[in-house]
């Protein structure tokens, strides 16, 4: 973690800590999995397609009922139990490939029930921060958080196609085994959280709230429905770009992952920058940025159909990293600024149901357009999206807004 993070109190420190671990467990996984697939079980563009599908759906499934257990129960409790569960689904993961008995199935199955625990965690996390943290050290937390995220980004998928590529899959996984069970550890060593009084009203409400407060908010509303064509789009992207980089660009295992690691280590260069665009630019200049980079990515990814570049591929993984890392961090900051309290939980189950829960759709997208049209239709198919979301976030009052807003 940066120096910064020092300032901020030991048990979020803790979170941190654990965070960094447990997206680098996910990230090694996540890398390790489609390359498994192609190069262990033969499979093509629509196969892995369908296997980003399985491990992004629990996002899609989950995250509402996840959302209203965090406004009720232990976050504490709920962050251990699941990087627990993503912790067994990768030691079977382990055995499985070690005894050469895994499919492709099996690997999909075992790739949702992960991500079970990624969901509890995604929802839990930023929920729990603003009881550690005071108001006005959010955005330092959270660029902590996303610059954990970021190292995880640019080291997890390196490492994890280098291991594939050397060693082969199953030392992947028992890393990111390792890895996940220290974060449930840190996690273990946090406080009890102070007993939160049991709401009267039933989750059905509590639901309606949340999607009332979303809707009608001039700020969430617009950030939330470009959020779902951004990843929508990258999923698109993502569901075939393992196949695609081995069998249409010629590179090999620790090559996709390297360019994958190019990915985070422009999340990270967005997250160091943050607070310079912060202090040059106003709050909504910043978070527009995101998108338009996105947007950018996604033609330089385009110029690979004519141009099979590795050099080409690596600057757009920078730029969708760089850009959304900016986004990232300035707008959950301003979910957590205008949120009261007792519906974070809530409001960020239903933000992370309709952008993370856009990812499977954008997998099947993916999956189901490579299959008929070929893999260059998916990139034009994600161009498309990128376009849509820039436009969404132009549209909005959020490019006016000068800085963090009141509650």
């Amino acid at each position: 973690m940066p120096p910064s993070a020092t300032a901020l109190p030991l048990a979020f420190r803790r979170v941190g800590w654990s965070n960094l671990f447990a997206q680098f467990s996910e990230q090694i996984a996540l890398a390790a999995a489609p390359l498994a697939a192609v190069l262990l079980l033969a499979a093509g563009p629509a196969e892995t397609g369908w296997l980003q599908t399985a491990q992004t759906l629990p996002f899609l499934l989950l995250a509402i009922p996840v959302g209203l257990a965090v406004d009720r129960a232990s976050r504490r409790m709920l962050m251990i139990g699941s990087e627990a569960l993503r912790a067994l689904s990768l030691g079977i993961t382990v055995i499985l490939l070690a005894a050469q008995a895994m499919t492709l199935p099996a690997l999909a199955l075992l790739g949702f029930a992960g991500a079970i625990g990624t969901v509890c965690y995604s929802i839990a996390a930023p929920a729990l921060v603003p009881s550690l943290v005071p108001r006005d050290r959010l955005g330092a937390a959270n660029r902590v958080l996303e610059l954990a995220r970021s190292a995880a980004y640019a080291g997890g998928p390196a490492l994890g196609g280098a291991i594939v590529g050397w060693t082969g899959a199953p030392v992947a996984y028992v890393l990111a085994t390792i890895l996940s069970i220290l974060a449930a550890l840190l996690l273990a060593g946090l406080p009890q959280e102070r007993p939160r009084e049991a709401s009267p009203r039933d989750l059905l409400a509590d639901l309606r709230d949340g999607m009332r407060f979303i809707a009608r908010h001039d700020l969430l509303r617009p950030i939330l429905v470009t959020a779902i064509f951004f990843n929508t789009a990258w999923f698109v992207l993502q569901a075939v770009y393992a196949a695609y980089a081995v069998q249409s660009l010629g590179l090999g295992a620790a090559e996709v992952g390297l360019t994958l690691g190019i990915y985070g280590i422009g999340m990270i260069a967005g997250a160091w920058a943050a607070p310079a665009f912060g202090r040059r630019l106003p709050l909504g200049a910043v978070i527009v940025l995101g998108p338009l980079s996105g947007f950018v990515a996604s033609c330089v990814m385009l110029l690979t159909l004519r141009v099979p570049s590795i050099h080409l591929v690596g600057l757009s993984f920078f730029l969708f990293g760089a850009g959304p890392m900016l986004w990232s961090i300035t707008t959950m900051t301003v979910r957590q600024a205008v949120t009261p309290a007792g519906m974070l939980g809530r409001v960020s189950a239903l933000i992370v149901t309709a952008t993370f829960g856009a990812r499977p759709i954008g997998a099947a997208i993916g999956a189901l357009t490579a299959a008929r049209f070929g893999v260059g239709a998916c990139l034009f198919v994600a161009a498309g999206g990128f376009l849509i979301q820039l436009l969404v976030i132009l549209a909005s009052q959020v490019p006016k807004l000068r800085e963090l807003p009141a509650a």
